[in-house]
Order: structure tokens, then C-alpha cells, then sequence
């Protein structure tokens, strides 16, 4: 055994009781509690409580329910921040955005093409999967929609720029399907009170003892999640169309990403 593998070894084992000593010391503070917190408890008991549908949000998935659901307003502003991220950044690129590429390209081999061809179909068919059983199982619509993004990322390596370039999966419709996501996200929440003429809150999903509105709970026996399907479905929409124009504009060639730069050096 050489001396620098005898030093490596002895630099893990040091590094390890590094680490311990602290740890049986205590200072790392309390460990958690073994048992559930009293609004966990609640979440839990209430999300799918048939028998007491008081507060219940028609879904049997309880994470979904706390996001859109108990917590809709944050996750509304969490998703207005992202979207007004990506449009911060399209901003510095607004000069090229829409643009051929100056650099041409014939992608991978034609194997490649194909068998992608078959696993493009499979992504899109999981993404989706994922956004419209958000209310039933893991998963959601930030989820589906970023398993969705993967598809077209992997296209642009695999057929090169020019299948964006020349196709109707243009700028203006992502950013179209994006505002109209976006549009949609804001809307929900604000049917419920607006049907209900000021008596009904904004979120609401189902019935609540001073308002009577309801999202349809159940479709041929299917759990729902009333509002959760259409938040999840826009909030996929949105998160897709996302990350597919950052990485339109992360994937520019060189030549073509440093035009918006051009003149920063002397001030215009």
C-alpha cells in the first residue's frame, strides 16, 4: 500500500471522529420528536376525511392539498416569483429572443434520433401522468411540468437547434401559454368568490360552513381534488413553458448570445 493511500485512509478516519465526537456530545441540539405535531395531525386527519368534510380538501394526497389547498396563497407567490425570474431574464436576451441561431447543426445519428424518438413519447406521457394524478399521488404540477421540460432539452441536443428554429414552438407561443398558465393560476382562487357574489373565499376549494360553493369533488368516483386538478394543471403548463425559454436561451451559441453584450465595454 502506497503512503498516500495510508494518509487517505487515516484523513477519513479523522474527519469521521471529527464528526462524532460532537454528535454524542449533544451538540448538534434535540433530536425531533417521534411523534406527529398537532397541525400535521390535523392535515392528515382532515385532507380526505370523508365522514368530516368540514375543512377537507377532496384529495387523498396530502401534500398537494397543503400546497394549493391550506396554503394556496404561498404557493400562488411562489409562482409569480418564478415567473417574473424567467422574464427578468428573457429581458437581458430581448435583442436575440425569436431569432435563428447563427450556428447550424445536424444532430446525433440517425439511431440516436430514432430511439429518442420513441423515449420523447414516453417523457411527455410520465410529465403528464404526473400533473393530472398530482391530486391522487406524489407529484404535482411543478413536478410534471419540469418531466415534460426534459423532452424538449434532450430534442435540441439530440436533432440540434434547428427543430426550434424552424418549428411553431415558437417564443411567442411559449410565452403565451405561459402568461395564459399564469392567468389561469390567478383565476381559480377567484371563481369561488366571485359566483358566489362576495360569500365565498378566495381558495376555496369545497364547501365551507359560511359558503356554500363547491369545485366537483369526485368525476365517476374519482377523487378530484376540486380546484387541484386545474392548479395543477396550469401550474404545469407554466413551469414547462419555463424552463423550456430558459433553456432556449441558455442553448444560443456564443456568437449569437454576445449581441446583447455588444457595446457594454465603451458604455452604449
Amino acid at each position: 500500500m502506497k503512503l498516500r493511500d495510508v494518509l487517505f485512509i487515516a484523513l477519513i478516519i479523522f474527519v469521521t471522529f471529527i464528526l462524532l465526537i460532537p454528535t454524542l456530545l449533544g451538540s448538534i441540539g434535540a433530536t425531533p420528536p417521534g411523534d406527529l405535531r398537532n397541525i400535521a395531525k390535523l392535515y392528515l386527519y382532515l385532507t380526505y376525511n370523508i365522514f368530516n368534510k368540514s375543512f377537507w380538501t377532496a384529495s387523498p394526497e396530502a401534500v398537494t392539498a397543503i400546497v394549493w389547498d391550506y396554503r394556496g396563497l404561498d404557493t400562488l407567490y411562489e409562482t409569480i416569483v418564478f415567473y417574473t425570474a424567467i422574464i427578468a431574464a428573457l429581458m437581458l436576451y430581448s435583442e436575440i429572443l425569436g431569432q435563428r441561431d447563427v450556428v447550424g447543426g445536424i444532430g446525433l445519428s440517425f439511431i440516436v434520433k430514432r430511439g429518442f424518438s420513441i423515449a420523447l413519447l414516453a417523457i411527455i406521457a410520465v410529465g403528464f401522468s404526473t400533473v393530472l394524478h398530482g391530486m391522487l399521488t406524489p407529484g404535482g404540477g411543478f413536478q410534471g411540468g419540469a418531466i415534460v421540460a426534459v423532452a424538449p432539452v434532450i430534442a435540441l441536443i439530440v436533432f440540434s437547434r434547428k427543430l426550434f428554429d424552424y418549428s411553431k414552438l415558437s417564443y411567442r407561443l411559449l410565452v403565451a401559454l405561459r402568461s395564459l398558465a399564469l392567468t389561469g393560476i390567478v383565476l381559480v382562487p377567484l371563481i369561488p368568490l366571485a359566483l358566489t357574489l362576495g360569500n365565498g373565499f378566495i381558495f376555496q376549494n369545497q364547501v365551507k360552513t359560511l359558503a356554500r360553493f363547491s369545485y366537483p369533488s369526485t368525476i365517476i368516483d374519482v377523487p378530484m381534488g376540486g380546484s387541484l386538478l386545474l392548479l395543477n394543471l396550469f401550474e404545469g403548463i407554466a413551469v414547462f413553458t419555463a424552463f423550456m425559454l430558459a433553456f432556449i436561451v441558455l442553448l444560443y451559441s456564443e456568437d449569437l448570445s454576445k449581441k446583447p453584450l455588444e457595446g457594454e465595454d465603451i458604455g452604449y
